[in-house]
């Protein structure tokens, strides 16, 4: 019988093997340890821990399973494996992974309709609607003020719009909001490129 770590990942208690929990706290230390600045590091692991917690809620069959290796192999299979700049410079098989990414440098992911907490004027509607069809934010509000001042449609439209979207709440909702995946790479280049000064 292994012996079993209850843990609090992303603020969720979790119920661990041990040899799983080593495992899980290994990746997430090597993660960190590829971030320099530590005050950042700290946000980008509290964004990748919840993650983290997602991942196993949507994994675990049932409320007290316990997790094991196969589940954390599953978080390490979502997230990606963490890559030094040595590795990266040292093997020419990662390359091939690069393919994998947009034009951004994102793996791409399933793409969701937010309202964006970050370009707003009044809800997020028109940033959401914008960055979901990847369109200047300034034509979607453009395009709602014409038909409302001429037709009176959209401003009904924005409030049912604003109403049934859900808001960005955490960098995931905006990694998935750009349809990019959530991965522990992806949340880090996300939070270094959008820094609040």
């Amino acid at each position: 019988m292994k012996k079993v770590i209850d843990a609090s990942i992303g603020g969720i208690t979790f119920s661990i093997e041990e040899d799983a929990y080593y495992r899980l706290q290994g990746y997430l230390k090597r993660f960190e340890d590829t971030i320099p600045d530590k005050a950042e590091a700290k946000e980008v692991m509290e964004d990748v821990e919840a993650r983290v917690a997602e991942i196993f809620q949507k994994e675990m069959k049932y409320s007290n399973q316990v997790v094991d290796m196969k589940l954390v192999q599953v978080v390490i299979d979502h997230l990606g494996e963490i890559e030094s700049d040595n590795d990266t410079e040292e093997s020419g098989s990662k390359k091939s992974d690069q393919s994998f990414r947009n034009s951004h440098g994102y793996t791409p992911g399933e793409k969701k309709l937010y309202r964006d907490s970050d370009n707003k004027i009044i809800g997020g509607v028109c940033g959401g609607l914008a960055a979901y069809f990847n369109i200047d934010a300034t034509l979607i509000r453009i395009l709602f003020a014409f038909t409302a001042f001429f037709y009176g449609v959209s401003f009904f439209l924005y409030l049912i719009l604003w109403l049934a979207i859900p808001r960005t709440r955490y960098v995931l909702d905006k990694l998935r909001m750009r349809g990019y995946a959530p991965t522990a790479e992806n949340i880090r280049k996300f939070k270094n490129e959008h820094k609040q000064y």
